[in-house]
């Protein structure tokens, strides 16, 4: 990835919310990571977010397109930053980000984004407001 010398280095989008390793047993046949382990990763660090904010369960009802930048490889520190987008009555978009720090090396890059659509839910599993923190 090359840039402009005086072009600011991207950084990560919202607060760190998982941090994980990429394992053998999550590869495909080329070695690279599984981009559903990835997503995964990503589901998992909305919920995470939503649950915060909505003070209890949600579940994932949408992502926005995914594209995969770059591959995770094995030994590679999958980071995933999460932000609130906007939020509605019983729904929120959370923007979600998945950086990599590659094995043995400092070079940390973006490898997808998306955005989740989490909607916040009662113990019977019906919609309930997010509730309001004015």
């Amino acid at each position: 990835m090359t840039r402009a010398a005086d072009a600011p280095e991207e950084q990560p989008r919202g607060e760190l919310t998982v941090r994980t390793i990429a394992m053998p047993s999550d590869t495909n046949s080329n070695g690279d990571i599984f981009g559903g382990w990835v997503m995964s990763r990503m589901d998992q660090a909305g919920g995470i977010a939503g649950v915060d904010r909505a003070q209890g369960r949600v579940v994932t009802v949408a992502v926005d397109a995914m594209t995969f930048i770059h591959p995770v490889k094995v030994g590679d520190v999958l980071s995933v930053y999460t932000e609130i987008e906007s939020i509605g009555r019983t729904s929120m978009k959370i923007h979600v980000e998945a950086w990599a720090k590659r094995f043995r090396t400092t070079l940390h890059e973006k490898v997808t984004d998306a955005t989740f659509t989490f909607v916040a839910i009662d113990e019977e599993g019906r919609p309930r407001p997010v509730p309001r923190t004015d």
